[in-house]
């Protein structure tokens, strides 16, 4: 392939001057080409495939249960229209002060376009971060759409040990799309 004639007929095609070839080998001047420096892997047996695929497929689920604290098969009474709720053991005008607005949420969830299981990953890691941030207001903004998210994000929530309260956002934080969720952050 890299005959003279390979090299003529390449240079008629790429259009290059002699001028311009030599102008480029005086600018390169003396170089050396590049040792073949690739590892070769040793090829996976068929079984140890197999396993390492269980291996992977067993600590993806391992990690999926460990952190994920709702199920699924909860289905609370929530009221018709305004979705608004407080934890037992908390009083109940923490659900009017989130609708008044005296939380500002110190972190935003959105989670248009998200799956159910996606969506509650998500939840859970967000609430992780605000109780390491010292953040005691989320907003999880779960849109309309179909309404899965927005029936499944509430039970999610009431499950949730360290949610004190959610309530409707205000407009300005989402609306009918969008809770704010008070949270027992330690002091």
């Amino acid at each position: 392939m890299n005959s003279p004639k390979s090299r003529k007929k390449a240079r008629k095609s790429l259009h290059i001057s002699d001028e311009d070839r030599a102008l480029f080998r005086d600018a390169i001047g003396d170089i050396q080409p590049i040792e073949d420096d690739r590892v070769q892997n040793k090829p996976v047996k068929q079984s140890d495939g197999a396993a390492i695929a269980r291996r992977r497929n067993a600590q993806a689920q391992a990690r999926l249960t460990a952190t994920d604290p709702f199920s699924d098969d909860f289905l609370p009474a929530l009221p018709e229209g305004t979705l608004a709720w407080v934890a037992d053991s908390d009083a109940p005008y923490l659900a009017k002060q989130l609708r008044r607005g005296d939380f500002a949420p110190g972190m935003v969830l959105d989670l248009h376009g998200y799956t159910r299981i996606k969506a509650r990953r998500e939840i859970v890691e967000a609430i992780q971060v605000c109780m390491h941030e010292g953040l005691n207001c989320l907003n999880v903004i779960h849109g309309i759409g179909h309404g899965i998210l927005r029936q499944q994000v509430p039970a999610w929530l009431m499950q949730h040990p360290d949610v004190r309260a959610f309530h409707q956002a205000p407009l300005e934080w989402g609306g009918q799309g969008a809770l704010l969720v008070l949270l027992r952050v330690p002091e």
